[in-house]
């Protein structure tokens, strides 16, 4: 019984349970030999985390499994996944558990001890993540200087269409399709991309703020 194995097993009791501690609790209660009883607190703190910090460990092992789960996007051949289908199968993981979301990111950005401000560093390592993983599924070979563009034009692709994923889901996939075709403007300059990842924050914050987790 490994704590990667556990947090695996926690990640299908998300829809049912949230993201919470008692996921995690329940997760041993799935072991191919499974426990009678879930997992007591003193053990979920000494695997996950104490307190909230455990609930964190499971947000980013979703965060994790959704990012892998763009690699099961079906191909033709021997042509790679296109850009598209790869973020609309990222958006999709996000389905089962969007009225979830708010307070998980709300979570990440929060500091561990203290009171606000938000921290926007988790935020944009997640959409930067989404962001590498498919430059490598799609087999993009960009190098140097258009390598960090890319990248960052797509993570704030990806970005506003998780946001608008967040307030307008039936429309989330069309507005993913408008976006990926402002790539290749924001593509060209740094500074493009630098304002349009200040928007996303600014957005995102103001989702976590308005779902009423954080004041």
């Amino acid at each position: 019984m490994s704590r990667h194995q556990l947090l695996q097993l926690a990640i299908p009791l998300i829809k049912t349970h949230g993201f919470s501690r008692e996921a995690l609790a329940r997760s041993v209660l799935y072991l191919p030999k499974p426990h009678e009883q879930p997992l007591s607190d003193a053990a979920v703190n000494s695997l996950f985390g104490n307190g909230d910090d455990a609930r964190r460990t499971l947000i980013t092992g979703w965060l994790d499994h959704a990012r892998e789960d763009m690699r099961t996007v079906p191909v033709t051949g021997a042509a790679p996944a296109s850009l598209k289908d790869v973020l609309a199968r990222r958006l999709k993981a996000n389905e089962e558990v969007l009225p979830l979301l708010p307070e998980a990111f709300a979570l990440l950005a929060s500091p561990t001890y203290g009171l606000p401000p938000l921290d926007p560093m988790p935020g944009l390592k997640h959409v930067s993540k989404v962001a590498d993983d498919a430059c490598y599924i799609i087999g993009d070979t960009s190098v140097g200087p258009a390598w960090f563009r890319r990248r960052a034009a797509i993570a704030a692709a990806y970005g506003a269409a998780e946001l608008h994923q967040l307030t307008s889901p039936n429309t989330a996939y069309q507005f993913l399709d408008d976006v990926l075709n402002l790539t290749n403007k924001v593509d060209s300059s740094v500074s493009e991309v630098e304002l349009f990842g200040k928007y996303i924050w600014r957005s995102w914050a103001g989702i976590i703020r308005s779902s009423g987790v954080l004041p």
